[in-house]
């Protein structure tokens, strides 16, 4: 189970700051691969999209996540070497043009049978000034429901709980230059009901500190509700010899003490029917106020946790990918886009400690860290 799922979702459906065409009729078939920090996820994906007149295209998603985990944080709590879960994520979309201006409506569900998330997207873009200025706006709103699985059962003693999500978007692009394009996004993204993992444990010290020599676990302790803001500042840079530069900037904040910093750069070019793609990423957040890799003694604070997503870390990515493009003489089939991407990660975890060496005290456990790789591979067939 997966509590950021719904931002995930999020971020697979945010919607394009360039309005005005209707995307194109293709059909997408994906696999994609996640190995890192014991947590290894792949499965396929189809996507298609299909034009019923020039003014209205649907598509739709089938998404599937097959989970294996031996976490460190698994590791911890059961000592299990690893468990199994199945993903399947549905959607359906639509996008309406109307002169300068593009609808687009989403519905999603995402089942993981403990986790259930259903999310519905709206989205309006119009373009003005001579098409030169583009201004998005867009809302979301999701309905969790989580549970807790015993022994591949949901456990009944647990029950369900709810949680309730709310983003709302604006966006700004603008053609400066035949060569420049920029854009300013704002989002503010708002949770509210059962919004921690009902399996992960914080560590408590079985002794004040400093002489705390081991520890015992207790559930967390989350706030009901949560509210983030975030503003991104891109740019893309067309190059005389058809190759682009393409760099952002995104800054958050939340209500929970995190604030947070990323850093992206692209370089893309094409070489006849090849395109190329290299970059990298920089992504930095200093810990939430209820965060702690241990605390000193049994419900010390209000609210507690120990998910290292919510610690103070930094990560570093390098992306490379290609793509091949080439027609076919078919009338129902005009071209195919065979495409592979990679990205190799780090994670560099400044207070939360690797907890599996018992024979160490607490304080003296190293620190964490991960080295994680993503591969994509997928074909598009144009219609």
């Amino acid at each position: 189970m997966r509590p950021t799922t719904y931002s995930l979702l999020l971020l697979f459906l945010s919607f394009s700051a360039f309005a005005g065409v209707l995307p194109e009729d293709r059909i997408d078939v994906l696999y994609h691969r996640y190995d890192g920090g014991g947590v290894k996820v792949d499965g396929p994906s189809v996507l298609i999209r299909k034009k019923l007149n020039e003014s209205v295209a649907l598509n739709a998603n089938y998404y599937v996540d097959m989970v294996t985990s031996a976490s460190i944080d698994v590791q911890m709590i059961s000592g299990a070497s690893q468990y199994k879960e199945r993903r399947v994520q549905r959607s359906i979309g639509a996008d309406w043009l109307r002169g300068k201006t593009t609808y687009t409506a989403s519905y999603i569900n995402s089942d993981e049978g403990d986790y259930i998330a259903d999310t519905m997207n709206l989205g309006i873009s119009e373009d003005m000034f001579g098409d030169l200025t583009t201004v998005s706006l867009g809302y979301s709103r999701g309905w969790d429901k989580v549970g807790r699985n015993v022994n591949h059962h949901l456990d009944p003693a647990f029950g369900q709980k709810n949680a309730d999500h709310q983003s709302w978007r604006v966006g700004l692009s603008q053609i400066l230059t035949k060569h420049l394009i920029t854009g300013l996004n704002f989002e503010v993204q708002t949770s509210e009901g059962y919004l921690q993992n009902p399996y992960r444990q914080v560590r408590v010290c079985d002794l004040p500190p400093p002489n705390c020599t081991d520890y015992t676990l207790e559930p967390e302790v989350y706030p009901h509700t949560h509210t983030t803001n975030a503003a991104s500042v891109d740019a893309r840079y067309f190059l005389p010899y058809r190759a682009a530069l393409h760099g952002n900037y995104r800054y958050g904040h939340d209500t929970w003490g995190i604030g947070s910093h990323t850093f992206e750069l692209e370089y893309v070019h094409p070489w006849r029917s090849w395109t190329f793609e290299v970059g990298g990423r920089y992504y930095a957040q200093n810990a939430a106020d209820f965060y702690a890799d241990i605390f000193p003694f049994s419900r010390s604070q209000n609210f507690e946790a120990r998910d290292r997503n919510l610690s103070d870390f930094a990560s570093y990515s390098g992306h490379l990918g290609v793509t091949y493009d080439f027609k076919l003489p078919w009338s129902w089939l005009h071209g195919l886009s065979i495409n592979l991407f990679g990205d190799y990660i780090q994670y560099k975890y400044n207070d939360f400690r690797n907890p599996l060496d018992r024979s160490l005290t607490p304080f003296e456990q190293p620190l964490y860290d991960v080295n994680a790789y993503v591969v994509r591979f997928f074909v598009a067939g144009y219609l």
